[in-house]
C-alpha cells in the first residue's frame, strides 16, 4: 500500500521557475481571467504561514481543503491574478479571519478534507475574478477533467511557481485508487491520473478540480493529498469528491 501525503506546504518567498511537461509539476501557464475563480491563499497559524488554493463559490465564499484551514488564524487572499509577485493591476488582495472547517474532518484520513473561507465582504465580479458553479450530479470515472495550482514544479524544487498552471487529467474509480492507497480511500473521495505522471504535488491542496460540462467550469474535486512515492510518480493524485457537500455547503453560505 502507497499512503498519502499532504499537500500542506510552508510559506517562502521563493519561488520556482515554471518548467514544461505534462503537469500542475511544469504544466501548461494559465492565461489571464483564464480561471476567474481561482483564489491564492497565504495562512497564517500559531507555527506558521502555509500556502493554499481555493475557489471562488459566490462572491464571499472560497472553498478550500480543511487541512488549509485547521489552525488558522487569519487567511491573505489573492484573488483575479495567475500571479503571486510582480506587477498586476488585475491582483486583488484580501483579508479575513473567518472560517469554517467541515465539522467531521479527520485529519489523520483526510476524510471530509473541505472547508470555507468567508470574505469580510463582497468582492466585485469582473473579466479576471468569478465563481465557479458546484455539481449537479456524481461525475462518472474516467472523465477528461482539469487541475490547476501554484504548487511544486517537480520533487527537487521545493518552492511555489509564481505562475498559476493547469493540466488534462482523468478521474479514475475508486477501485483502482484503493490499488495504490488502500481502504483509506472513501465513497467521498476521487483520484485522478495522468498518461504519464501528471497530478498535483505540494502547494496545490485545496485547489479545484473541474471538469467543463456544456461550456461551463464546474467544481467537483478539492486537491487533498498525492502519493508518498512524491509528486513525479505515475501514482494517482487525491481529491475530496465535491457533490457530496453541495448540501452542506449551501447551508453554511445561506445561513
Amino acid at each position: 500500500m502507497k499512503f498519502f501525503a499532504l499537500l500542506l506546504v510552508v510559506f517562502s518567498s521563493v519561488l520556482a521557475t515554471p518548467n514544461h511537461g505534462g503537469r500542475i509539476v511544469g504544466g501548461q501557464t494559465a492565461r489571464g481571467g483564464q480561471f476567474p475563480f481561482v483564489a491564492a491563499i497565504y495562512i497564517t497559524t500559531s507555527t506558521g504561514t502555509y500556502f493554499c488554493g481555493g475557489s471562488l463559490i459566490n462572491n464571499q465564499w472560497i472553498l478550500t481543503a480543511a487541512q488549509c484551514v485547521d489552525g488558522g488564524v487569519t487567511f491573505r487572499i489573492l484573488l483575479g491574478s495567475n500571479t503571486l509577485e510582480g506587477t498586476d493591476a488585475n491582483r486583488v488582495t484580501l483579508a479575513t479571519a473567518t472560517s469554517v472547517l467541515h465539522p467531521s474532518y479527520d485529519p489523520e484520513t483526510l476524510e471530509n478534507d473541505i472547508a470555507l473561507i468567508k470574505l469580510r465582504l463582497p468582492i466585485e465580479f469582473n473579466q479576471y475574478i468569478g465563481a465557479i458553479s458546484l455539481p449537479s450530479s456524481f461525475t462518472p470515472d474516467y472523465t477528461s477533467v482539469t487541475a490547476l495550482g501554484w504548487g511544486q514544479i517537480d520533487d527537487y524544487n521545493t518552492g511555489l511557481s509564481n505562475e498559476l498552471t493547469w493540466v488534462s487529467v482523468a478521474t479514475i474509480s475508486n477501485d483502482e485508487c484503493q490499488l495504490t492507497y488502500g481502504a483509506q480511500i472513501t465513497y467521498n473521495m476521487m483520484c485522478a491520473a495522468g498518461n504519464y505522471n501528471e497530478g498535483i504535488c505540494n502547494g496545490d491542496m485545496g485547489g479545484a478540480l473541474i471538469q467543463t460540462v456544456g461550456g461551463t467550469a464546474v467544481h467537483v474535486g478539492v486537491a487533498s493529498f498525492r502519493s508518498h512515492n512524491g509528486c513525479e510518480t505515475t501514482d494517482p493524485s487525491g481529491y475530496v469528491r465535491t457533490i457530496p457537500y453541495v448540501e452542506w455547503i449551501r447551508s453554511v453560505i445561506e445561513a
